[in-house]
């Protein structure tokens, strides 16, 4: 690298550039190789929680907005090159179990996802989460990223039409010839083709070509004038702004669901964390991650804020990997992704446009790479391959991450206890299994 003479500028110093070895440019065209690779979230987010009852145009002005802000707050007071924004497998759970399974309106689930966010920032500021963390072993770890990888895949599925009910044997295999069908499959495959050529926006490029495809075959309105791509003034959330119903939240009493959404964020976004601060050279030789507090706590509030704004839990995203990978190195490259984000409110309505089996592909490649994980399972100990697969296997075939959490954490308890291995079950584990049979007993 080029060595940087002359005073440093206001962006230098305030994110610390040059002392990371890092150039503005370079931490620009991060934010921008970040952006591309995220961006398909503004197409498959809205969709997802428009199953939830959620006005679709207010859906796609919350994901925008949240993300971009929750990002920009993590570049500016974290300094990390991550971006945020409503998780995959946490905003399934939000629409197809809570709302869906359990029949909540969507603004109770909101209310849900603020106690969550409340919850998380205490144990933030309290330094609990680590002791949680520490407490659940390596094996169930990787089995929830698994579990909600194939939940993902299966709901994704279920949007391209390969699956559907059916009443002898629950589901089966749709009718491939349907032609949004055969959509689906064509993004799937041309989605596939370009990850496995490692071309950047490939989610992105896939969606865009089907949604293309799509109009031209009638299937996808068309736009037909330049309101119909950039929207003369930003979209607004005033349908889901300040709607969650906390109270009822409360009064359902819905301790599982509060659960689900804090241990699934907590564990997703504290390994993101950890693979991408590594990835960045953000952890000192102790082991002790750069700023890892002043992240957490974004994370937290952003959650609280996007329960307010109208969609399901925030969290940090894996695909600041390949921003990361460019040579970013600081907040500034958030603050660009954040700033991109900003711009795309433009085009809210070119999004509005892009149908749901356009978007389904994404969800079962989504799925396809946290399968990848499942390597690092230790099968060759039965009393760490049952609970393991349990947490996978009742995800997707209850619809619920809740209840795969429930059967691999009992599960655990019990087999390593019977086994004769109670001294690797921590006083936490028991507890929270306790609390899990309690909550399926009182469901019976």
């Amino acid at each position: 690298m080029q060595a940087q003479t002359g005073q440093p500028t206001f962006l230098e110093r305030f994110f610390k550039i040059r002392e990371k070895q890092s150039t503005v440019r370079t931490e620009i065209l991060a934010g921008f190789t970040t952006f591309i690779a995220l961006s398909y979230i503004m197409f498959v987010n809205p969709n997802i929680l428009a199953d939830a009852g959620i006005p679709k145009d207010a859906a796609i002005a919350s994901t925008i907005w949240i993300a971009a802000l929750s990002t920009m707050v993590m570049g500016v007071f974290a300094n990390y090159p991550v971006a945020l924004a409503p998780g995959m497998g946490l905003n399934a759970f939000f629409a197809y179990y809570v709302c869906g399974v359990l029949h909540l309106h969507w603004t109770v689930a909101l209310g849900a996802v603020f106690f969550s966010g409340v919850l998380f920032l205490l144990l933030t500021i309290s330094h609990i989460r680590q002791a949680i963390i520490n407490a659940v072993p390596q094996n169930l770890r990787v089995a929830i990223g698994v579990g909600i990888g194939l939940f993902i895949a299966f709901i994704g599925l279920k949007g391209t039409g390969l699956i559907v009910s059916d009443p002898a044997t629950f589901i089966t295999l749709g009718h491939v010839t349907n032609p949004t069908t055969a959509l689906s499959m064509f993004g799937l495959v041309v989605t596939g083709a370009l990850m496995a050529r490692n071309v950047q926006g490939s989610i992105l490029i896939g969606i865009v070509l089907t949604t293309l495809l799509s109009m031209a075959m009638g299937y996808s309105p068309v736009p037909h004038s330049f309101a119909d791509v950039i929207s003369p003034s930003l979209p607004h959330m005033g349908e889901t702004f300040g709607q969650l119903d906390i109270a009822g939240a409360w009064n359902y009493g819905i301790v599982s669901i509060i659960f689900t959404f804090t241990v699934v964020e907590l564990f997703d976004n504290m390994g993101t964390l950890i693979g991408l601060t590594s990835k960045a050279k953000m952890v000192k030789p102790n082991g002790e991650i750069e700023n890892i507090d002043r992240a957490l706590t974004t994370d937290a509030v952003g959650t609280i804020c996007s329960s307010i704004f109208g969609t399901s839990t925030v969290t940090s995203y894996i695909e600041s990997a390949a921003g990361i990978a460019a040579g970013g190195k600081t907040g500034l490259t958030a603050v660009t992704v954040a700033v991109l984000f900003l711009i795309s409110l433009l085009f809210a309505p070119l999004i509005g446009l892009v149908p749901g089996f356009a978007t389904a592909p994404p969800l079962i490649l989504v799925g396809a790479l946290m399968m990848s994980e499942v390597g690092k399972i230790n099968f060759q100990d039965f009393t760490d391959a049952l609970p393991a697969f349990l947490t996978i296997i009742m995800m997707p075939l209850t619809s619920s991450i809740a209840n795969g959490f429930a059967f691999g954490f009992i599960s655990f308890s019990f087999i390593k206890t019977l086994g004769g291995k109670w001294r690797e079950v921590s006083l936490i584990m028991w507890l929270v299994s306790i609390a899990f049979l309690i909550n399926l007993f009182m469901r019976a």
